[in-house]
């Protein structure tokens, strides 16, 4: 029993320790999966001996036995709330009532904080532990939340250090932080739950659980602001009473700042708004409160709020308005997105006419109607939306909203797509809610959003040639495919809106620019296949080699690639397996002198080739990951593309033993069966780029020609006549490097071109190899790679 009293103890202190170290100092020293593990071990330990567990125990962060209501709280000192300014005239006029109280000329200085859109708790502290919670309620009475809090990790059940009163109240709030907060909806909403408006709800609705284990399964944080009960034995700073409680284990934001004066104040408020957005969690506001705590008792209070105190509160991010219309946009993929069409009102600092309503799935679940009295929310810079309804105010003659049979910009038919979804014992199609517009470049709706798509920054990057401009080029008839951007001349630019000889010429330059200066996975990127982004394209021309080894790939080659599923390999497949789109892109490449060919594909791909990732492919019902490796073991490309039989398949079994039925036998004879022509395709494939021995892997290992790269880390530093960083960056992930955006000294090599900076020199003194750029060619050459 001793050492599992020792045990149990030094498990409580790590625990406390971990948590001191995340929450409060934002410094975690151990995994999560760490964390976890010693609490599952705390827990087993309290379940088997009960009586070592007490209040402050960790494990009660996983919350108890559900409460049948709250119990009421009357607060020693009051928890009062703040009058408001919104304009910095309004707060000079703040700092001018304070002199004016104070009858003599006098310099503030202010403890700046932001302030949390969340629920304001008190937490009273007895000798050190954590006794009781409660809410703010009307200011003098407020819900005893007690369970619900101790299974905030954020919060302290024993007070660090010593030196605290034997009574303290600390006063804070409890809040959601956005990550946890949108991880949360869709889990919800994967779920078929309701989801949560915002942040503040979720926090508020959490604390107010009666049930504490629910609590304790949201994602909720904490801040200090102030204290109660017990203040006036602490410091008169109020800065330095928040600093105070940090030290004692409360997490404070760190962007509480003191600041001279209201010009002071006023400079932290545009700061913050400026950042707001980045912030990793809301703020409605920030809030300014006399540092000196002499001086705010001097001060005083007014009925219901300090004098010493306020809040500058941002524009509002949630409004009502009415929703007087829907329109249908199309999207570069084709996607259909309904747009909210709203009596414009102003919120979040700007006057808002649309908002999004993402897709038919969402309008069902908000239950909206044109006509209908809607809660729109601008948060940051994210797209407004709407969030709520306000049923009771429904007119009569509100007007269901339905989705277009056609494409509203072409009139072709529009789809609800698919997607292909695997799962550990099955491969099925799930029907989602994006709708689809079926015309493809036959849309020009679709035909604008490639070109804006292809010319941005992130993709090919043609500077003077934005959204606007592709809009007069394509309702003018001049571009119709990106192939069409690099036939244009001075002339086509001059006869455009905005445009004069120096204008025109730039642009003209700028396109023509780009001809043998763009990188293979640039080019993949601005086509704008779906699904594929900047990393998936990277992948593409990383594993495969080439835009024809991609472009020629029949399905089930590409998912070999880790991480690219089923629904992207048939995504990219079924986009080039069309013959004016592969047509297209061949001329495009050409056009721009991209590389289409002479790269083999990889050794990494290659050795990673697997039969049952083809048999995964196929999609047969009830086969999936599990027993299309035990296929594969068993069964050759070269007999699946003959056709395979019952007695080829029976006998086979799992690794953990279990058999393939005579169901799943007869589903894939059948499926085989039906995916002949498929399966040749790939034997073709998988021939021509000897992928496979149709009896055995190729044994790639003892036939690869290690690189002089092959399995070492690089950086790049500097630039290159040979090719672009880019491109070079590309090359030597083909031939088996890792590449690496800082110089370490797990640094293997450093690739140093024109004009090398900082990295030579860190790369210098810590003795790793460095290779200039005739050197890398020379090495290049000699692999054949260039």
């Amino acid at each position: 029993m001793s050492e599992t009293l020792s045990r149990h103890r030094q498990l409580c202190d790590l625990l406390t320790e971990y948590g001191h170290q995340y929450y409060v100092l934002d410094n975690p020293t151990v995994p999560d999966a760490e964390y976890d593990r010693l609490m599952r071990e705390l827990i087993a330990i309290e379940t088997e001996h009960p009586e070592l567990k007490t209040p402050a125990s960790p494990s009660v962060r996983v919350g108890g036995q559900p409460l049948t209501a709250f119990r009421q709280v009357r607060h020693e000192i009051p928890m009062l709330s703040l009058d408001n300014v919104f304009s910095s005239e309004e707060l000079q006029a703040f700092e001018q009532r304070m002199k004016d109280r104070l009858k003599r000329e006098v310099s503030f200085t202010f403890c700046c904080e932001p302030k949390l859109d969340g629920l304001a708790v008190s937490l009273l502290y007895v000798d050190g532990q954590l006794v009781q919670a409660a809410t703010r309620g009307d200011g003098a009475t407020g819900e005893e939340i007690t369970e619900n809090v101790r299974t905030i990790k954020a919060i302290p059940l024993s007070l660090r250090g010593s030196d605290w009163p034997a009574r303290l109240e600390v006063r804070g709030e409890v809040f959601m932080p956005k990550a946890g907060f949108e991880a949360m909806n869709a889990k919800a909403l994967a779920a078929g739950e309701k989801v949560f408006v915002n942040p503040r709800n979720a926090a508020a609705g959490s604390l107010r659980q009666l049930d504490s284990r629910i609590t304790a399964s949201r994602p909720l944080n904490f801040y200090a602001y102030g204290v109660g009960v017990g203040g006036d034995q602490l410091g008169d700073s109020h800065f330095g009473r928040l600093c105070q409680l940090k030290a004692w284990g409360l997490p404070m934001s760190p962007e509480v700042k003191l600041k001279e004066g209201a010009a002071g104040c006023q400079a932290f408020h545009d700061d913050i708004l400026a950042r707001r957005g980045e912030l990793a969690y809301e703020i409605d506001g920030v809030v300014y409160k006399v540092d000196a705590i002499p001086v705010q008792e001097e001060l005083g209070f007014v009925a219901r709020a300090p004098r010493w105190a306020t809040a500058h509160k941002f524009p509002a991010q949630e409004e009502m308005t009415l929703l007087e219309n829907v329109e249908f946009q199309v999207g570069r993929t084709g996607a259909v997105t309904p747009v909210a069409k709203l009596k414009p009102v102003f919120v979040g600092g700007v006057t808002v006419s649309n908002a999004t309503l993402h897709n038919a799935d969402e309008i069902e679940r908000l239950g909206v109607m044109i006509g209908d009295t809607v809660v729109v929310r601008r948060a940051g810079d994210v797209i407004p939306q709407i969030v709520a309804v306000v049923e009771a105010q429904r007119p009569a003659d509100a007007c269901v909203i339905k989705f277009p049979a056609n494409c509203p910009v072409c009139g072709s038919e529009v789809i609800q797509e698919k997607k292909i979804v695997q799962q550990k014992t099955k491969v099925f199609e799930k029907i989602l809610a994006t709708r689809k517009c079926t015309g493809g470049l036959n849309c020009l709706a679709q035909v604008k959003e490639s070109l804006k798509h292809f010319v941005s920054r992130n993709a090919v990057d043609i500077e003077g040639v934005g959204d606007k401009v592709i809009e007069q080029l394509v309702n003018n008839g001049l571009v119709k495919h990106p192939a069409d951007l690099f036939r244009l001349g001075v002339d086509d630019f001059l006869a455009l809106d905005g445009f004069a000889d120096i204008s025109a010429k730039n642009s003209f330059d700028a396109i023509q620019a780009k001809i043998g200066t763009t990188s293979s996975i640039d080019f993949l990127f601005g086509l704008g296949i779906p699904s594929v982004g900047q990393v998936v394209a990277e992948r593409l021309i990383v594993e495969l080699g080439c835009l024809d080894n991609i472009m020629s790939a029949p399905r089930g080659i590409i998912s070999q690639i880790n991480g690219i599923g089923l629904d992207i390999d048939a995504e990219i497949s079924d986009y080039f397996n069309t013959t004016s789109v592969s047509y297209s892109v061949t001329e495009l490449a050409d056009v721009m002198h991209v590389e289409r060919s002479g790269v083999p594909i990889s050794t990494t791909f290659k050795r990673n080739f697997s039969i049952a990732k083809i048999i995964e492919g196929l999609n047969i019902d009830g086969i999936a990951k599990t027993f299309s490796e035990a296929i594969s073991k068993e069964i050759t490309l070269e007999q699946l593309c003959n056709g395979v039989h019952h007695g080829d398949l029976a006998g086979i079994t799992t690794p953990a033993g279990t058999s393939i039925s005579k169901q799943k036998i007869d589903a894939v004879v059948e499926g085989v069966k039906e995916k002949k022509a498929l399966l040749e395709s790939i034997r073709s494939y998988v021939d021509k780029h000897s992928l496979l021995n149709f009896d055995t892997l190729l044994d790639v290992e003892s036939e690869r020609v290690e690189s002089f790269i092959a399995g070492k880390s690089f950086v790049i530093t500097g630039s290159f006549t040979l090719m672009s960083r880019d491109e070079l960056n590309s090359k030597l992930k083909v031939l088996g490097g890792e590449s690496k955006t800082s110089v370490s000294k797990n640094t293997d090599m450093l690739i140093m071109g024109e004009k090398a900076g900082s990295k030579l020199k860190k790369a210098t003194e810590l003795g790793i190899k460095i290779i200039s750029e005739d050197e890398l060619r020379s090495l290049l050459e000699a692999e054949n790679a260039l």
